[in-house]
């Protein structure tokens, strides 16, 4: 399968407007953004887990990378409340589950594969100070990528132009892009070269934001 697969051209999508789809274990579905591979992908989704389901277990041989959105995420390290910034590198494994359901967006087969750090971060515990209306948590950095979430005030502006392409999903509130507005759940991912600029609508917004990235975008090596 391959979708939103071309790398070099921008593209938006409204996943609060896309169906659920089943995933192979009842209970989990999800909303798809970018994929290349079947079920084992290169993937970006939105993933849903109803109240008391769980995923089997399984080893993270390229890596896996979620946002809590909703609800709370659990493994048997912990649990996961919504604001959650985790990061399982190659090699990691964990089995699932969610006792009252949550909502994650989730991205695996991303990491470089020499790549052994793990860990968790309550997003907003690490947004540092407010300039022109807009404050950032740096939540992951290394020579491939860099992580953030960021918080804007209404009306503020954010500007991005760094290379290896920039992808975003909004968190909560809105803002305009290029004459569109982007609500909750709206992701954005723009290839090298182009440049972000946004404002935040009345209510503000909060994001999600990834650089760097998109050269090292390839099928798994499986």
């Amino acid at each position: 399968m391959e979708l939103n697969a071309d790398f070099t051209a921008p593209v938006i999508v409204h996943s609060e407007q896309l169906d659920w789809i089943a995933s192979p274990m009842k209970g989990v579905d999800r909303r798809m953004l970018d994929r290349i591979g079947d079920e084992v992908a290169r993937a970006t989704s939105i993933v849903r887990y109803a109240k008391g389901s769980s995923f089997s277990a399984h080893t993270h041989t390229g890596g896996e990378e979620f946002i809590v959105l909703d609800g709370v995420f659990q493994d048997e390290h912990g649990d996961y409340p919504a604001g959650t910034y985790v990061r399982n590198p190659p090699t990691t494994a964990h089995t699932p589950s969610s006792a009252e359901g949550c909502t994650i967006f989730v991205k695996l087969w991303q990491f470089d594969m020499e790549d052994r750090v793990q860990f968790r971060k309550t997003m907003a515990d690490e947004v540092g100070p407010f300039v022109d209306g807009v404050a950032h948590a740096k939540l992951h950095r290394d020579a491939r990528e860099a992580v953030n979430y960021s918080v804007l005030n209404p009306d503020a502006v954010l500007e991005n132009s760094e290379s290896g392409g920039i992808e975003i999903l909004v968190l909560s509130g809105s803002v305009r892009f290029r004459g569109e507005t982007l609500g909750q759940g709206a992701w954005l991912r723009l290839p090298d070269g182009d440049v972000l600029n946004l404002n935040a609508d009345s209510e503000g917004a909060t994001l999600w934001m990834k650089t760097g990235h998109l050269p090292f975008a390839k099928a798994p090596n499986v």
